[in-house]
């Protein structure tokens, strides 16, 4: 693994998961940040050579019906074993964004990363209904800590 890839995989349905994403990206073009190439790959088409090859992961999905969504666990579901033992201390943030409830999301999230051995950088964030600037802004500081964390010291 290198330390100076970001890798951002995301399943974007919704404009509001858009624009998660893109304030997401955002939060990595700080310039202290200069040093971190930011990968943005499409959950269905991310690839465990995609994972071996980052620093660190950025993970973004909707809430569907209480789980991660399906692009993701597709995702993960093609990484797990060529990356389990390769990856274990990767660090990675999520962002959710849910109707009403992203928990069991969350929680299936956790469930695989905890498996993998990756080390969480940040709290997740949580987003309900329409983002809120500070939403949006909670999804930057999520990427930028990710980010920062990466860089060699």
């Amino acid at each position: 693994m290198t330390g100076q890839r970001l890798l951002v995989v995301h399943h974007t349905p919704s404009i509001a998961v858009r624009q998660l994403l893109e304030a997401m990206v955002a939060g990595t073009r700080h310039p202290e940040l200069a040093d971190v190439e930011v990968v943005l790959e499409p959950a269905l088409s991310a690839t465990a050579s995609d994972v071996l090859a980052c620093g660190g992961i950025l993970l973004l999905t909707p809430a569907s019906i209480g789980y991660m969504s399906g692009a993701l666990k597709q995702f993960f579901d093609g990484i797990y074993y060529p990356c389990m033992d390769a990856t274990r201390g990767l660090l990675f943030g999520l962002v959710v964004h849910g109707n009403d409830d992203t928990t069991g999301a969350i929680r299936s999230v956790d469930k695989v990363t905890g498996a993998l051995g990756w080390q969480r950088a940040a709290q997740p964030v949580s987003v309900l209904g329409p983002p809120e600037p500070r939403d949006l802004e909670a999804a930057a500081e999520l990427a930028a800590t990710v980010a920062a964390r990466i860089l060699p010291e």
